[in-house]
């Protein structure tokens, strides 16, 4: 049979506006026709949501949905980040709730098979609904005029796949008070229903904490009385499963919510690394791709990465990243480090892996023959001496008082003498082995000394598991240890050099002896 094509006249998408409505696929009850792209935008009044269900669902079907589908997203931009789901086969996509007034649905047929379609209806929600997606916002009805008497709104937020625990801030808030929150309130619920326990309830002018359920089920209910009422409230919601972390361990790897795919939008996601005292913490950006910077600032001012010395974001700010960017490492001057993600309500992108490695707190110093290294036991307190050696297993730390110690002289221990920016320095490897099991984790330092001035100093020379690097960061890694080559050839050119002078002051030493020689003869 020849191809369906899609005939001029049909209608495909489309702004739909009104209070409610139906759509369906091109021909629909017949076959769709092939190649075929329709969008339609679902806009009501703001302050409302979009309910959408579907009567009949056929599309051909792909376990990935990657030729004939449909999507759903959760406001105007085709954006990822806003994507509800995509949808194939017989099976119809569930009922679902836009997070604000705007949704739109995309339908996409390739050249093969065709199936009858779909068809959908769609109506406006004065407020509340069932809120289905990772990230989302709600406002009081007709937000941010002042809201309507006798309303009551239930918002039921989470149920989404993978959903983890869901985090509820208020950006706006201003309601009738009274003692108790009588008249006018806003009632959270840490679970799908009013039988869960509550979270607090609110109304006045003050707003509200930032609320995490425990669960992966939220309930918001908004009531006002006959009279008196203000602007309402606007509050945006987001699943904290991948997206408020804590870590404690010496060392870890973390990526954005969704990672490779593509972020929510509306995130403001954070992430702690906490180590013991005396520790700084080291962050590699192993991947990483933000929504680019304002064309009008030149700066990161919609979706950002920020990285903050402490515990808080009040500590001092180490960086603020978007883009595509290749990072050099970061590292805190304290033991807390503190990540923080905010996404706005469009364009999403791929986002980030990150690794991170504590650096142990360590003493070094050297004399014009020796290295002098002090490590406090309580830093690795779990770690037997022999774990901690300086080039070879046979240098291993001994424990002196509250530290292990290692007191080499330059001639042992894997030490080598090499020339950086014209300078005799001697250098080795420091191992720290945390290994579990059949696990393998060697800490790897490098210590240096500079003999003339008696100068030393210490640095962290791998970390985070080589596997886990990208391809871009195995390339950083390609040409670093390219130009160490070259280093390294141009030492030993310099030592090859310095044999050849020493061999030619021999040969002269000798010459003169022959020649004194022969002149007592004579």
């Amino acid at each position: 049979s020849h191809p369906l094509l899609c005939p001029p006249g049909i209608k495909c998408g489309g702004v739909l506006s009104a209070p409610s409505g139906n759509f369906s696929s091109p021909n629909f009850p017949g076959l769709y026709p092939y190649e075929t792209e329709c969008t339609w935008l679902i806009v009501v009044a703001e302050g409302s949501s979009v309910l959408l269900s579907f009567s009949h669902f056929e599309l051909e079907y792909h376990d990935t949905c990657a030729y004939d589908y449909l999507q759903v997203y959760n406001g105007a931009a085709r954006d990822r980040g806003n994507l509800l789901g995509t949808f194939c086969g017989h099976s119809p996509p569930p009922p679902f709730s836009s997070a604000w007034h705007v949704m739109a649905v995309v339908f996409r047929s390739d050249r093969h098979v065709a199936k009858h379609g779909f068809a959908a209806a769609y109506r406006k929600d004065a407020c509340g609904g069932q809120l289905t997606g990772l990230s989302g916002e709600i406002t009081s009805p007709r937000y941010p005029e002042s809201y309507p008497n006798d309303a009551e709104c239930r918002w039921s937020i989470g149920g989404a796949s993978g959903g983890g625990p869901l985090t509820l801030v208020f950006a706006d808030f201003q309601m009738e008070g009274g003692q108790g929150c009588g008249f006018d309130y806003v009632a959270l619920f840490d679970g799908p229903t009013v039988t869960a326990p509550g979270l607090g309830r609110y109304c006045g002018s003050a707003r509200p904490p930032r609320t995490v359920s425990s669960t992966p089920h939220l309930l918001v209910i908004f009531k006002s009385d006959f009279n008196i009422g203000g602007r309402g409230f606007k509050a945006h919601f987001y699943s904290a499963g991948e997206c408020q972390e804590v870590f404690t361990t010496i060392k870890g790897n973390f990526s954005s919510p969704q990672y490779p795919n593509f972020y929510p939008n509306n995130l403001k996601c954070q992430w702690s690394i906490q180590l013991p005292p005396g520790y700084r913490v080291k962050v590699f950006f192993l991947d990483m791709e933000l929504e680019g910077r304002s064309s009008l600032t030149g700066g990161c001012d919609y979706d950002h990465l920020s990285a903050f010395d402490g515990g808080t974001e009040k500590g001092s700010l180490l960086g603020r990243w978007c883009g595509r960017e290749s990072l050099a490492p970061v590292t805190s001057r304290s033991n807390r480090l503190l990540l923080v993600l905010h996404t706005d309500r469009n364009t999403a992108k791929r986002g980030f892996s990150i690794s991170y490695v504590g650096v142990v707190p360590m003493n070094v110093s050297c004399t014009r023959t020796d290295f002098h290294i002090q490590i406090p036991v309580q830093s690795l307190a779990q770690l037997e001496r022999n774990r901690i050696y300086l080039g070879t297993p046979s240098c291993a730390a001994q424990v002196v008082g509250r530290n292990f110690k290692i007191h080499t002289r330059f001639d042992t221990c894997g030490t080598e003498s090499q020339r950086r920016n014209n300078t005799s320095v001697i250098v080795s490897t420091l191992y720290i082995d945390f290994s579990v099991g059949d696990q393998e984790d060697i800490h790897r330092y490098e210590v240096q000394c500079e003999p003339k001035r008696k100068e030393a100093s210490v640095t962290l020379i791998a970390g985070p598991d080589p596997s886990r690097l990208s391809q871009a960061e195995n390339l950083v890694d390609a040409q670093k240890w390219e130009g160490e080559a070259i280093n390294a050839r141009e030492i030993k050119s310099q030592d090859t050099s310095d044999i050849v002078f020493i061999s030619i002051c021999i040969l002269a030493g000798l010459l003169m002896v022959i020649a004194v020689v022969g002149l007592v003869l004579l």
